[in-house]
């Protein structure tokens, strides 16, 4: 039986640490990078991403579709579960922890100690709902 390929996956290449394009992505605060290295998050299909979230910056509560395991890369990750921040609620994981977040599953972020890298691999269509639309910075 032949298998094919994802897009983007049939032929071997790497992605070094300098080649690396971070870039602002709408729907996180402005200080915010974020870099594709694998697919095309706004397609269906799979895909895996970086983000880098600079000291004491905070992603307000808010969800995705899919189903999302984050590795953390560098710095620590704070994230809570919930419908409102509360930075008593945020746990900490160091680099190299794994979190696998279900889909529709509100959760915030916070930089509390420094900035922090994490990777994000799912299947798309990628989706980012705020649940207050005042925290949403495509609506400032």
């Amino acid at each position: 039986m032949t298998r094919t390929h994802q897009p983007g996956e049939s032929a071997f290449r790497s992605i070094l640490p300098e080649d690396i394009e971070w870039k602002p992505f709408p729907a996180f605060p402005p200080t915010v990078r974020l870099a594709v290295l694998v697919g095309k998050p706004s397609e269906p299909g799979p895909y895996v991403i970086r983000v880098k979230v600079p000291l004491d910056v905070k992603l307000m509560p808010h969800r995705h579709p899919e189903d999302r395991i984050y590795t953390v890369m560098s710095g620590v990750f704070y994230i809570g579960l919930g419908d409102e921040f509360d930075g008593e609620k945020v746990k900490a994981y160091p680099p190299g922890s794994v979190i696998v977040l279900p889909g529709d599953t509100f959760h915030f972020h916070w930089a509390k100690s420094g900035e922090y890298v994490t990777q994000v691999t799912a299947i798309g269509p990628l989706g980012l709902e705020y649940l207050d639309p005042h925290d949403d910075p495509r609506h400032k």
